[in-house]
């Protein structure tokens, strides 16, 4: 046993008059509160109770040490009960990473909706196209799109997640619509070189990855930008459907290739620790979920 914890039992000695007492408050045997109180007097050397075989009564050093031991206790309980509701508490700054590519339409509308929320927390968000250390680089939390491997982090999947390649009714008019993967490479196609693959999209075709390398007039690092082209006409896209739900629900953008796009991602919230998860960072993770699904409700997203 520590010393904190012989301390705490001399208190407790002190406190209910004797052993006996002692063990019945804190559901221990008599013969082992006597042992702890032992070993924190050869720990000290120095006797701090008088023992009889009907009362104890403290020594000189006994009462010193009682009130000294006393304030000390006090004061690590205050200051662990002041750390848990701090921990607890939806307090503080949550450092964030999310896509860049998502930042836009979805997290930054999300982020500011948390904010409204919680006015106690504050976020540092970062937007970026690479997965981050969130250990090595002190992140609370990060929106992920991807099939997660990494199982040393925790995960909550905020909604399912696939690509879809699409066109304006001009575009496939004017360069007819592919049907099958490999017919892309004969039409014009947006990239957006901020995903992974760029101009060689992945496909799945007879349960196999197979990439198709494709080119156009149009390269950008902007989903946005990316979307207003293919609205425009200037060729094929590919791209998260969540950016172009709307577009195709309202016939500015056909769907093309549905039956060739891979399964098996999903956006996820990811954080480090289940165990003592911050108040902050159970706030934001909760937030997140109930946003994702009131958009999938809404049908904003699919």
């Amino acid at each position: 046993m520590d010393t904190l914890s012989r301390m705490r039992c001399f208190l407790k000695v002190v406190d209910e008059g004797g052993f006996s007492a002692a063990a019945r408050a804190l559901g221990r045997s008599k013969a082992l509160v006597s042992k702890y109180v032992g070993e924190l007097e050869d720990e000290l050397g120095a006797r701090l109770l008088n023992r009889t075989t009907r009362q104890i009564s403290m020594t000189e050093v006994g009462h010193a040490f009682y009130k000294e031991a006393t304030d000390i206790l006090t004061r690590i309980d205050d200051l662990k009960a002041s750390v848990q509701n701090t921990h607890q508490a939806a307090r503080g700054t949550l450092r964030v990473s999310a896509p860049r590519s998502m930042g836009d339409d979805f997290i930054n509308p999300a982020i500011m909706a948390f904010l409204v929320a919680e006015p106690d927390i504050s976020v540092d968000l970062r937007l970026e196209d690479r997965f981050v250390d969130l250990v090595e680089e002190g992140f609370d939390a990060a929106i992920r799109v991807t099939e997660l491997t990494d199982s040393s982090l925790i995960a909550r999947k905020l909604a399912p997640f696939r690509a879809t390649v699409c066109a304006s009714p001009e575009a496939i008019e004017r360069f007819g619509a592919p049907r099958h993967p490999q017919d892309l490479a004969g039409v014009p196609c947006i990239i957006d070189n901020n995903y992974r693959f760029r101009n060689n999209w992945q496909f799945e075709v007879d349960g196999s990855k197979v990439g198709v390398a494709v080119k156009g007039r149009v390269e950008v690092n902007s989903a946005q930008a990316a979307r207003v082209a293919a609205r425009e006409g200037l060729g094929f896209l590919r791209t998260p459907h969540i950016f172009v739900h709307q577009d195709i629900v309202e016939g500015r953008l056909v769907e093309v290739l549905d039956a060739f796009q891979p399964d098996g991602q999903a956006i996820h919230v990811v954080y480090p620790h289940r165990r003592h998860l911050s108040g902050k960072v159970r706030a934001f993770v909760d937030f997140l979920s109930d946003w994702f699904a009131e958009k999938r409700r809404n049908g904003e997203i699919c």
